[in-house]
């Protein structure tokens, strides 16, 4: 999520702007922690639809957004989507890779960024439904990132606004500033502080992972930015008032996620990744 317009120039962001950022959030916040709270299909479902938009908008970026490429691949995520929320994560796995293949061979010319564009996608899709499959600690554990994420971005935002200063990467995101970058680290730990304090997890463990997930949130952002900037796009869509497109807004947490599921799996194993991110 990049910073506002403040950074640019010294101008503040229109309220007009920031007050959609503001309605959009205060829908899109409460509907996907409900959902993430009912978990099972329902979880499965929406991650899915998401992921195919991720898919579709990064191919209309990079300028590969053929009809028959994202229809191939919205088929394909939706199977796997299918296959990972009934436990058949292997099927998941092998339609993931025969899938991608064909998908990069209707691709032709853009087959390297089809492909990374469907193992974006594809990657974001799996670490988020396995993390929440987590009987345990699954909910606990998908709240931690998407807290850690949006605390990062707002901390972030303000920051950014309020202090500005010297540009983080200039030359891919003009609006980001190392005051908003730390801002952004700095509130991703009252989170963790948070979650110690109601008995969700050990301080110290946690302060290093929400620390780890906000510094590969922002990495994220500025992934996105870099390709955005590469193929001279401003917004993946317009798809959210306020924040753009899906990219937009989750790239932070598309990376943050696959962390998250990549600490959990190391530790307790592909089905347990919620207990190996908040138990220690």
């Amino acid at each position: 999520m990049s910073e506002p317009d403040a950074d640019v120039a010294g101008a503040k962001p229109a309220p007009s702007n920031f007050l959609m950022r503001v309605l959009a959030a205060l829908v899109l916040a409460p509907l996907t922690i409900a959902v993430a709270y009912a978990g099972g299909w329902l979880w499965a479902l929406l991650v899915t639809l998401v992921s195919i938009g991720l898919f579709a908008e990064w191919l209309m970026v990079v300028g590969a957004g053929s009809a028959a490429l994202t229809g191939a691949g919205t088929i394909v995520i939706a199977m796997m989507g299918a296959c990972v929320a009934f436990g058949a994560l292997k099927t998941a796995v092998i339609t993931g890779f025969i899938g991608g293949a064909i998908g990069t061979l209707i691709a032709r010319g853009k087959f390297v960024w089809a492909a990374t564009g469907f193992a974006y996608a594809a990657a974001a899709l799996l670490a988020s439904i396995l993390v929440r499959k987590d009987l345990a600690h699954g909910f606990a554990a998908l709240m931690f990132v998407l807290l850690v994420v949006w605390a990062t971005d707002i901390g972030g935002y303000f920051a950014g606004r309020g202090i500005g200063g010297p540009k983080l990467w200039p030359r891919v995101s003009p609006k980001k500033t190392w005051a908003g970058a730390f801002g952004g680290f700095a509130a991703s730990l009252v989170v963790a502080a948070g979650f110690a304090a109601f008995g969700i997890g050990k301080a110290v463990p946690l302060l290093l992972v929400s620390a780890i997930l906000s510094v590969v949130s922002q990495a994220g952002d500025l992934f996105e930015s870099a390709v955005k900037r590469r193929f001279g796009v401003k917004d993946s869509s317009h798809l959210i008032p306020g924040h753009g497109g899906l990219l937009d807004r989750l790239d932070g947490f598309v990376a943050a996620i696959l962390v998250a599921w990549i600490i959990g799996f190391l530790r307790h194993g592909v089905h347990s990744a919620g207990s190996g991110l908040m138990v220690w």
